[in-house]
């Protein structure tokens, strides 16, 4: 009876798309290309069409799920309940599982392949769907076989989708290591998991790179699911070396991982302040001179346009009867050549002069970013510049024209998120430190190798958090290598039940 049922669902499958091209089951589909093809938004519909319209001899069943109606076996997602990945994967029969949000078969919220190998002709055909589902939240690829290419394929869709913000991309080794292209700084996803896809150090160090370096960070990635991936030791460091500078990752679990206490020791200090290196030193100062150049340039242009329109109510006065229009004439040269300033970069000898006297007030780092002596007054400095030029700005932003709004939005781009400009960060032993990463809520260290000798790292860490009043809310600890009765886990265990509690509803998000 089942194979019966099966045959006629993948017999009416396959008739789907002349119905839809209005032909009867004894006509071909009419002469058109993979390309020329118009996608509807409906998976039944155009999945098979793409299917036959790529000559696919075996096209996959579309399964669907609408609210209130219970799975069938082929519709769960295997891996919710998988914790590693098989040496040699069982691939089941193809089929992919389309979640509803309502009864409208183009309310495609959620798309899921599961346990079947995907060739390149289906997913060129998946990759085409995509974008024209405007509903689409979340896609799952569980065991699908996917190459290196089809990620990079898959990275460039994913941009033309309006909705889609998870990507869950599990038991899919890849040769190139491609995972952190999903990772770039103009990623628009929030929920990325790629549990038990062998990353080892490699990737480990490509994602670490993705997530922040000195001159870029990801701003929109929320959680990021790294379990079951071997990165060991000197993998957790490029993870730990990447959430210095980010300031947007909420979740991280990077659970069963084989980490040691070499790996959880910068873990643990990224949690808490941590000096910066001498490449960031040397970029902070960088972010410093551009922000005094632009505050500079904006106030010489603030004091032209001042001068302008005195000029111009001079004049008005003096007509008389052409009072209104000598302003409206006075107030549009102006800010033309505001406008004109701005494009072009256009600057006078004397504001040249004063920005770059402006620029060499600030030193340059000694090598290793280690500051003392005149270093030192060097940074007071920095900070006081950072004070004036933030006044500047905002007496600036009274210049109601267009170059003073292209100023500003510069200005912004400068400085806006950027921990290297934030103003907690400070001047102790010749060193210039950062208070540590104050956006991380959750981190996941469940399984792994970490003993005795990490816990007062960790501890410490929280223990500042507590100090300032900011607190990692979910740190798992569990199943290491130390016993559950050690004195500085029981202290981590009291710190952390006073926020748990909070976090509990959320606790499955990284699980």
């Amino acid at each position: 009876m089942i194979k019966k049922k099966q045959t006629k669902e993948k017999t009416k499958q396959e008739d789907q798309p002349s119905k839809i091209l209005g032909l009867t089951t004894n006509e071909a589909i009419p002469a058109q290309t993979f390309d020329e093809y118009q996608c509807t938004g409906n998976v039944k519909v155009d999945f098979p069409v793409l299917g036959a319209l790529l000559n696919i001899k075996n096209i996959p069943l579309i399964c669907s799920k609408q609210p209130d109606v219970c799975t069938t076996a082929t519709e769960e997602d295997p891996g919710n309940n998988k914790s590693q990945i098989n040496a040699s994967p069982h691939w089941s029969t193809p089929c992919i599982n389309v979640e509803l949000e309502n009864e409208d078969p183009l309310s495609t919220k959620k798309m899921t392949i599961s346990g079947w190998k995907v060739n390149e002709q289906i997913f060129r055909a998946i990759q085409k769907m995509l974008p024209s589902m405007g509903q689409l939240l979340s896609l799952q690829f569980w065991q699908a076989g996917l190459t290196d290419q089809m990620l990079i394929s898959l990275t460039n869709t994913a941009s033309l989708c309006s909705g889609l913000r998870s990507v869950t991309l599990e038991g899919n080794a890849l040769p190139e290591q491609s995972f952190h292209l999903l990772l770039s700084e103009g990623s628009v996803l929030t929920h990325l998991s790629l549990r038990n896809n062998r990353i080892g150090v490699e990737g480990a160090r490509l994602i670490g790179s993705a997530l922040s370096t000195s001159t870029t960070a990801n701003k929109n990635l929320l959680s990021l699911n790294l379990a079951f991936n071997s990165i060991g030791d000197a993998g957790a460091a490029h993870i730990a070396r990447g959430l210095r500078l980010n300031r947007t990752l909420l979740f991280l679990s990077l659970a069963n991982n084989q980490i040691g206490d070499s790996g959880a020791a910068p873990l643990a200090e990224i949690l808490g302040k941590f000096p910066l290196t001498h490449e960031e030193v040397v970029e902070r100062r960088k972010l410093l001179l551009q922000r005094i150049s632009v505050s500079s340039f904006r106030a010489d242009l603030e004091q032209l346009s001042t001068s302008q329109f005195g000029s111009t109510h001079s004049m008005s006065v003096s007509k008389g009867d052409n009072k209104g229009t000598s302003k409206k004439k006075g107030s549009f040269v102006a800010s033309v050549k505001l406008q004109e300033a701005s494009g072009k970069d256009v600057k006078t000898p004397e504001m040249k002069e004063k920005i770059h006297k402006k620029a060499h007030d600030v030193k340059p780092a000694q090598k290793g970013g280690k500051l003392g002596g005149k270093d030192h007054q060097s940074v007071t400095q920095e900070d006081k510049s950072s004070s004036s030029l933030r006044c500047n700005i905002v007496r600036s932003d009274s210049i109601n024209d267009g170059c003073g709004l292209v100023l500003n939005m510069q200005s912004e781009s400068v400085e806006a998120g950027n921990p290297l400009l934030d103003q907690s960060v400070h001047h102790k032993n010749g060193q210039l430190f950062l208070p540590g990463n104050t956006t991380l809520a959750s981190l996941n260290l469940a399984g792994n190798r970490i003993t005795e000798k990490s816990l007062p790292l960790f501890l410490a860490a929280l223990e500042t958090q507590e100090a300032e009043e900011r607190r990692l809310l979910r740190l798992c600890l569990q199943r290491n290598l130390f016993p559950a009765e050690c004195e500085d886990y029981m202290k981590i265990k009291d710190i952390m039940s006073l926020t748990n509690a909070l976090f509990k509803t959320g606790s499955d998000v990284m699980e």
